[in-house]
C-alpha cells in the first residue's frame, strides 16, 4: 500500500521552504560566477540559516502541540523517499526540457544544460535553492530520526547515535552559516543543473546523508567505548578544520589576493595575468578540502560503527566515489584553462588530495 501521507510530505516541505526563502529577509551578495551577458558578478539572496531555523521551529511547535509525531519522518520515511524521488525526477526533466540541447539527451539529462538558471528576476537562484532544500530537509530528518530513537529507547539512548546526530547537525549549520563561501566552490561555477544536481539535492542529499541513522536508530545502546566516540569527534573536527579552512582561505583570496588568512601570507604561482594560490591549506594538496570532507564523513560513520552495521560507512564511500572523479575532472578543466601555469602549480603542490599518498 502506498503511504500517501509520506509521499505528500516532501512536496509540502519543499513548498514551505520555497515560501520561507522568498518571504524572509536575506543578505544580498555577489558571487564568483559572472553574468554571461553583462560580465558582472551574479547577485544572490542568502538566508539559508534563518529559513532552516524557522522551519525547525515550526516543526518543533507542530510536534509539541500534537499535530505531528516527534518521529513523523521516521514513520513515513519510505513514502517520503518515494515522494522526494518523484519530485527530483520531475524537476530534472523539466529543467532540462526547457533548455537548448548540448551533448545528447541522456548526457544532458544527467549533467544538465543550464549553468545558472534563475527565476523571478534573479530573486531565486535554483542552484543555491536546491542546496538549501537539501540541507533544511536533512536537518528535519536528523531530528525526527533521533526522536524515534529516544522514543524507542527511553532513558537509554545510544551515545553514538546522539553524537552522530550532533555532528551532522553541526555540519549543516556550519554550511548554512558560511553559505556565501559556497558561491566560490566547484558546484556553483562548474556544474550545470540536471539530474545530478537536481535529483541529488532534492532526493539524495536529504535522504542518503542520513543513511547511518536509517540503519541504527532502531537499535539499543551497544555500549561503545568512550575512546571510540572521542576518536570519531576528533576525526570529524580535523576534517572540518581542513575543509572549512581551505574554503575560507580560497574565498578570502578571491576577494583580496593579499589577504593573510589566519596570518598566513598568500604565496602564488603567476603568469602575469592569472594567479593560483599555493600556500597555507592549498599548499598541503590541490584539493585539501576534499580530504576534509572525507575525514568528516569518516568521523560520522565511526560514531555509529559500534552499532554493528556496515551501512554508516556508505557515507564516506560515497564521498570517495564522488570526489575522486571530480578531482580528475577539475584537473582536466584547470589544465585546459591555465595551461603551463597549471603545470607549474602541480609541480609546486605535488599531491592531489592526500599528502604523501595521492
Amino acid at each position: 500500500m502506498i503511504d500517501l501521507v509520506g509521499f505528500a510530505t516532501p512536496w509540502a516541505l519543499y513548498a514551505l521552504i520555497l515560501i520561507l526563502h522568498l518571504a524572509l529577509p536575506a543578505r544580498r551578495v555577489r558571487g564568483y560566477v559572472r553574468d554571461p551577458q553583462t560580465g558582472a558578478p551574479l547577485e544572490y539572496r542568502l538566508n539559508g540559516l534563518p529559513v532552516t531555523l524557522v522551519l525547525v521551529t515550526l516543526w518543533a511547535l507542530a510536534c509539541d502541540r500534537g499535530l505531528l509525531a516527534w518521529d513523523f519522518l521516521w514513520v513515513h520515511r519510505w513514502g517520503s523517499l518515494a515522494g522526494a524521488c518523484t519530485i527530483g525526477l520531475v524537476f530534472s526533466a523539466a529543467v532540462v526540457a526547457f533548455a537548448p540541447p548540448r551533448r545528447g539527451l541522456l548526457v544532458d539529462f544527467y549533467l544538465g544544460r543550464r549553468e545558472n538558471p534563475r527565476l523571478l528576476g534573479g530573486r531565486l537562484d535554483l542552484k543555491m535553492h536546491l542546496y538549501l532544500v537539501g540541507a533544511a530537509t536533512l536537518q528535519l530528518h536528523v531530528l525526527s530520526f533521533v526522536g524515534h530513537h529516544l522514543l524507542a529507547h527511553p532513558g537509554a539512548p545510544a551515545p553514538g547515535v546522539l553524537l552522530h546526530a550532533a555532528l551532522l547537525s553541526y555540519f549543516l549549520v556550519d554550511y548554512l552559516f558560511f553559505e556565501r563561501v559556497h558561491l566560490y566552490t566547484y558546484d556553483l561555477f562548474a556544474e550545470r543543473v540536471g539530474f545530478k544536481l537536481g535529483w541529488g539535492c532534492l532526493t539524495f542529499y536529504p535522504y542518503f546523508y542520513a543513511v547511518g541513522l536509517w540503519a541504527t536508530v532502531d537499535g539499543p545502546d551497544p555500549q561503545a567505548p568512550t575512546s571510540v566516540l572521542v576518536l570519531a569527534a576528533l576525526v570529524f573536527f580535523v576534517g572540518w578544520s581542513l575543509a572549512r579552512g581551505a574554503n575560507l582561505q580560497k574565498f578570502f583570496f578571491k576577494l583580496d589576493p593579499t589577504y593573510r588568512f589566519l596570518g598566513i601570507a598568500p604565496r602564488v604561482v603567476s603568469d602575469g595575468q592569472r594567479t593560483l594560490l599555493c600556500s597555507g591549506f592549498w599548499g598541503v594538496s590541490r584539493h585539501v578540502n576534499y580530504l576534509g570532507e572525507l575525514l568528516m564523513a569518516s568521523g560520522l560513520a565511526l560514531a555509529l560503527a559500534w552499532q554493528g552495521s556496515w551501512a554508516p560507512w556508505l557515507y564516506p564511500l560515497y564521498y570517495v566515489a564522488l570526489l575522486l572523479p571530480r578531482e580528475r575532472d577539475d584537473h582536466r578543466r584547470c589544465a585546459a584553462k591555465y595551461g603551463a601555469l597549471w603545470d607549474r602549480y602541480c609541480a609546486r603542490v605535488r599531491w592531489r588530495i592526500v599528502p604523501g599518498i595521492y
